[in-house]
């Protein structure tokens, strides 16, 4: 839970509920929330979670700025959206 906080902290997530220790966490996200619980993780499991933001390059450079190591820089899909991977 201690990682993942600092991540969601890091990507400028404000933490409703919860914290580093706590088995349960919750971030407001727009007019939304993230929730996460802690659980024994499979070798089975996959998990995607995407976030729309107005400004992909700027991102980027905020989780680089960050300490974040993503996979490669934005690029542009064939279905018209610009994403990276982290």
């Amino acid at each position: 839970m201690a990682r993942a906080v600092r991540f969601y902290q890091a990507l400028g997530f404000l933490m409703a509920y919860g914290g580093e220790t706590a088995d349960f966490t919750s971030f407001r996200v727009g007019a939304g929330h993230l929730n996460l619980a802690v659980a024994q993780p499979s070798a089975s499991d996959v998990t995607r979670v995407i976030f729309y933001v107005d400004d992909v390059d700027a991102m980027y450079a905020h989780v680089l700025a960050q300490g974040f190591s993503p996979e490669a820089p934005p690029r542009d899909a064939p279905w018209r959206e610009r994403y990276f991977h982290l």
